[in-house]
């Protein structure tokens, strides 16, 4: 009698999981971003929500719920129902939480299933225009000589423009001051206003601001120029060799979701990116689509927990 029901389970699994991707969505669907409306998440999810709706025939709402160095709403998908209509956005702080946080609320293993990695977002050493510096060697010039006299803004602690700024430090031997802010709009706005002096600001969420003179981009966070910004240099090239960071954002889903269903959403995604008007929109603003497999973005999310567990042991990083 068991072994018959087991089997009559089985069986109805097998047949109701492409009847549930085939029917699936029925209602909205909800995309948690951790971070505070401004930043680049949020303006890369906002331009891609539209066509995602369209592909998906429900409405894909963005949902901003910041705080915790992105803990507070990553924790929000792994604890919601595994039936594709609570969405998450990984991204560098993703990688980095369990490696700066003793006590996450979730496991970023375990408790999720990867959809589709969505962009690559290069970020840029900005200053207000009150600041004396006009280059990255200017800037870390007046650093060393005001040790601990300066301040930068960033998104939160653990987020990209945290991680990007510590790494700054650590490879340049500067001492710079971090106040952290609840999202990349919030501390935008506090670099603009002059309350803070410097950043890592990216692309998406500066860039009407250096093109106002509202800020001073000094140089790009990634490896190679960027074509929103072409005659910015590196940070690398302008004064500090070998720097690197980059913000990515990735789609998960809590664990248990069903395969068919992160099916339907990897494929409305990577149509999504890969749309030449969206890749073009995505490129204004300096964010790269990047859509991939499911297993592509597991794969990268590994990466991006050894690496920076290894980075986050050996440069000393810490919350405050």
């Amino acid at each position: 009698m068991i072994k018959c029901l087991i089997n009559i389970i089985i069986l109805y699994s097998a047949v109701a999981l492409p009847a549930v991707a085939q029917n699936y969505p029925v209602k909205p669907v909800r995309v948690i971003v951790p971070f505070a409306p401004g930043g680049s998440t949020d303006v890369v999810f906002r331009i891609l929500a539209p066509r995602l709706t369209e592909y998906l025939g429900q409405p894909v709402l963005v949902d901003n719920r910041p705080g915790g160095g992105a803990t507070i709403g990553m924790d929000l998908v792994a604890k919601s129902a595994p039936d594709g209509y609570t969405l998450g956005v990984a991204n560098i702080s993703f990688g980095a939480n369990p490696s700066l946080v003793s006590k996450l609320p979730y496991d970023a293993t375990r408790d999720f299933a990867p959809v589709s990695m969505v962009s690559i977002v290069t970020m840029v050493l900005a200053v207000h225009p009150s600041v004396p510096a006009r280059s990255v060697k200017q800037f870390l010039a007046l650093a060393k000589a005001k040790p601990d006299g300066m301040n930068y803004a960033s998104a939160g602690n653990a987020s990209a423009t945290h991680l990007a700024f510590e790494r700054f430090k650590h490879a340049s031997g500067t001492k710079i001051l971090h106040v952290p802010y609840k999202g990349g709009g919030p501390a935008v706005v506090s670099i603009v206003s002059g309350e803070t002096m410097t950043l890592f600001a990216t692309i998406p969420s500066a860039i009407q601001h250096f093109q106002s003179g509202r800020l001073v981009p000094l140089g790009v966070s990634s490896a190679k120029r960027n074509p929103a910004l072409p005659n910015l240099p590196t940070v690398s090239e302008a004064g500090v060799p070998g720097y690197e960071a980059i913000e990515w954002q990735g789609v998960v889903v809590p664990a248990g979701t069903p395969g068919p269903v992160i099916g339907r959403l990897n494929q409305a995604f990577v149509k999504a990116v890969t749309l030449p008007e969206m890749k073009e929109r995505l490129a204004a603003i300096g964010a790269d689509a990047a859509g991939s497999t499911p297993e592509e973005l597991a794969a990268f999310i590994r990466s991006e927990l050894a690496g920076w567990a290894k980075v986050i042991k050996e440069s000393g990083i810490k919350i405050e």
